[in-house]
C-alpha cells in the first residue's frame, strides 16, 4: 500500500508543479459558513472583490450556513488540493467546536493550510442601562454580592460571548447564570428588557443602544483599547491577561502547494495593509490584520488550549 501511494504522489507531482505555475487559470471560490449579510460574509466579499482584482480571476462567495459552520469546512476540507477553494473560517469552527463535539467530519490542525489571518473583530461588554455598575470594576462587586442573581444573554452555547462571559466569571470570582438565545435580535430585546443585564458581541450590532441610553458600554474584550471607542477601556485593565475577539482567516485544504498558498498569502497581506480596505473594514467594525500561515497555526493551538480551559473549568457541553 505504501509503495502504490509513493507511485501516485510520485505520478502526480509533476502535474501540480504545473497548475501552481499557471495559477489561477480559472474562477476561485471562497466558501464562507454563514448566511449573507452578516459580518463574516461582509469580510468575505470584500476580500473576494480585491483579491479578484489582485489575480485576474473570478473570486466566487459561496454562502454555505449550518451546522455551526460545519458544512462549509467540511466542503473546503474535501476539496482538491489546487488552491481553487477557500475557507473563510472563524473560532467556531476551528477552535470551539473541536472542543465541544467529539466527532466532526474534518481535523482542525490537520485538514487545512492555514494562509493567514485576515480580521479581528473586538467584543464590547455591554450591560442594561438600569444596571447599577458603570465599570467592570463595580460589576464585579455587584455581582459578588449577590451570588447568582445576574443573568446574562449569548446567542450560542460555546461562542465566543458565552465563552467571554464564563472567563469573566472565573477571573472574578463571581457567579451569573447563562440564558441562551437563537439569535442577536431576541437577546438584545430581553437585555433592554432588563430579563438579562449582560452580553457580549460586537460593537456595531449595539452601537446604537447605546447611542439611545437602552444599553450601556462597560468595556472591549480587546488586548488594547479600539480606536472606534478609544474612551472604553479594555477587561485586561481590570483583569490583566483578559483577551475576547473573534477572528476571521483564510484556509486551504491541506496539501495545497506552498507556492500557491504563498501566492495566496501575498495578494492577501497587500489588500489587508491597504488603506481602502482598512476603511471598509472599519464600517463594519472589525480591523485587518496579516499573520505568516506558521503564525496562524502557532495562534490557534493557543487558543485552542486557553478555552479548553474555560469550557473544562465551566462544563459547557452542547444540548
Amino acid at each position: 500500500m505504501r509503495i502504490l501511494q509513493s507511485f501516485i504522489a510520485m505520478a502526480i507531482a509533476p502535474c501540480m508543479a504545473v497548475a501552481a505555475d499557471n495559477y489561477p487559470s480559472k474562477p476561485l471560490r471562497m466558501v464562507i459558513p454563514y448566511t449573507p449579510g452578516g459580518p463574516t460574509d461582509l469580510v468575505g466579499r470584500a476580500l473576494a472583490s480585491k483579491l479578484q482584482d489582485a489575480l485576474g480571476q473570478q473570486v466566487i462567495v459561496d454562502n454555505r450556513s449550518g451546522g455551526g459552520g460545519v458544512i462549509a469546512t467540511e466542503i473546503v476540507a474535501r476539496a482538491p488540493a489546487d488552491g481553487y477553494t477557500l475557507l473563510l473560517g472563524t473560532p467556531g469552527q476551528l477552535v470551539t467546536l473541536p472542543l465541544l463535539t467529539p466527532k466532526l467530519p474534518y481535523d482542525a490542525m490537520r485538514d487545512f493550510a492555514p494562509v493567514t489571518q485576515v480580521v479581528v473583530s473586538p467584543q464590547v461588554l455591554v450591560a442594561n442601562a438600569k444596571l447599577p455598575a458603570t465599570t467592570v470594576t463595580e460589576l464585579i462587586a455587584y455581582a459578588k454580592a449577590r451570588p447568582g442573581q445576574l443573568n446574562y444573554a449569548s446567542v450560542q452555547t460555546g461562542g465566543t460571548g458565552h465563552l467571554g462571559m464564563e472567563l469573566l466569571k472565573q477571573a472574578a470570582n463571581i457567579d451569573m447564570l447563562h440564558v441562551p438565545y437563537k439569535g442577536t435580535a431576541p437577546a438584545l430585546t430581553d437585555m433592554i428588557a432588563g430579563q438579562v443585564q449582560l452580553m457580549f458581541t460586537s460593537y456595531p450590532t449595539v452601537q446604537p443602544h447605546i447611542t439611545a441610553g437602552r444599553l450601556r458600554l462597560l468595556a472591549t474584550g480587546a488586548s488594547k483599547r479600539t480606536p472606534a471607542i478609544p474612551d472604553t477601556p479594555t477587561m485586561s485593565e481590570t483583569l490583566p491577561g483578559y483577551d475576547l475577539v473573534t477572528w476571521y482567516a483564510v484556509f486551504l485544504p491541506r496539501r495545497t502547494p506552498p507556492v500557491i498558498v504563498n501566492r495566496l498569502h501575498a495578494e492577501l497581506v497587500k489588500i489587508l495593509v491597504s488603506p481602502a480596505i482598512e476603511r471598509q473594514f472599519a464600517q463594519n467594525g472589525v480591523e485587518p490584520i496579516n499573520t505568516t500561515p506558521q503564525e496562524l497555526t502557532a495562534y490557534m493551538r493557543a487558543e485552542t488550549e486557553r478555552w479548553g480551559k474555560v469550557i473544562r473549568t465551566s462544563g459547557i457541553r452542547l444540548e
